[in-house]
């Protein structure tokens, strides 16, 4: 018998700074997720502490909003993953065992069991340090998981070597879309007023997240990390107000050929919802290329070119 499992990508907006508002958002969406039979929940990045907000805070604020994994939030999104019988995962920022801090996601399975990965590619903070594993691990049912947050997923590394490990779903929590930059083929911001009025005029912030400040971008590259790695992919991500920018939200499920499950454009915190079927992994393309990979040539990979920068470095000069 073929493994299936009822996956949802959550969009939200997240309070900055307030864990336990977003908590009490993310518990409504999981008792909705429950009632759907939905196996496997997805937040963004961050959803709990609130993410771009980050970058300004003093270090005793940073320290204040941090917390140890486990700690207060693990606990919390373990038991409601205990109490729904579903997988969650969920972001905040971590203080780690030896005082450094690192953007961190935790995915808690309704056994009790949790997983952690720190974000590789941070630039949140000057005192937030990337991570430096990546995460595989067994999710209930049969199917085997992996976890990249945000930046991370843009390398195209990153994604076959999580493949490599055996990930046939990759969890992609982010915080994105309408990014301020200079470079003028990238993304570009949403006006705040848009979002403000969104109720009374939905089409004009609607018509925003599915240009290329949001899905047109995503399009660009998310279907080829899902298509060319064989993997299904859970993309959750942030929408509204965060600091001062707009995220675009587009929460969408992906499958192994890089085709869009499902997905939605509204100016809301919303869930959508998709059945993964393992039957497609077997003759996936991604899963097939991969088997014809060649990795006597691939050498060059792992030597430092000499133009490497800190990811911190290169988000600010976007």
């Amino acid at each position: 018998m073929k493994k299936k499992l009822k996956a949802s990508a959550v969009q939200m907006e997240s309070a900055p700074g307030d864990k336990e508002s977003n908590f009490r958002v993310m518990e409504e969406l999981v008792k909705d997720a429950a009632g759907e039979g939905v196996e496997l929940v997805v937040f963004p990045e961050c959803c709990v502490s609130g993410y771009w907000f980050i970058r300004n805070l003093k270090p005793e604020a940073l320290d204040a909003l941090s917390e140890p994994i486990p700690g207060p939030s693990t606990e919390r999104l373990r038991r409601l993953a205990v109490q729904f019988r579903m997988t969650l995962g969920a972001g905040w920022v971590e203080r780690g065992e030896s005082g450094q801090y690192h953007n961190s996601y935790v995915v808690a399975l309704p056994d009790g069991r949790w997983f952690r990965h720190r974000k590789i590619h941070a630039f949140e903070h000057p005192l937030i340090r990337g991570g430096s594993e990546l995460t595989v691990f067994d999710l209930p049912g049969g199917f085997r998981a992996g976890v990249l947050i945000c930046y991370d997923c843009n390398l195209i590394e990153n994604v076959r070597m999580t493949a490599l490990r055996g990930a046939e779903v990759l969890l992609a929590p982010h915080q994105t879309g309408a990014v301020r930059s200079r470079n003028p083929h990238l993304m570009g911001m949403i006006d705040r007023q848009l979002w403000d009025q969104r109720r009374e005029n939905p089409e004009a912030i609607e018509r925003e997240f599915r240009s290329d400040k949001g899905r047109g971008w995503l399009m660009r590259w998310l279907p080829s990390r899902a298509h060319d790695n064989g993997l299904f992919l859970i993309f959750s991500n942030g929408v509204g107000v965060d600091d001062d920018e707009i995220r675009t939200g587009n929460a969408m499920i992906l499958d192994p050929y890089g085709r869009v499950l499902s997905e939605t454009w509204k100016a809301s915190d919303e869930r959508v919802t998709a059945d993964l079927d393992g039957s497609l992994l077997d003759e996936a393309t991604g899963r097939i290329w991969i088997q014809a990979r060649r990795p006597e040539l691939y050498h060059p990979l792992t030597v430092p070119l000499g133009i490497e920068k800190e990811t911190r470095a290169l988000k600010f000069q976007e």
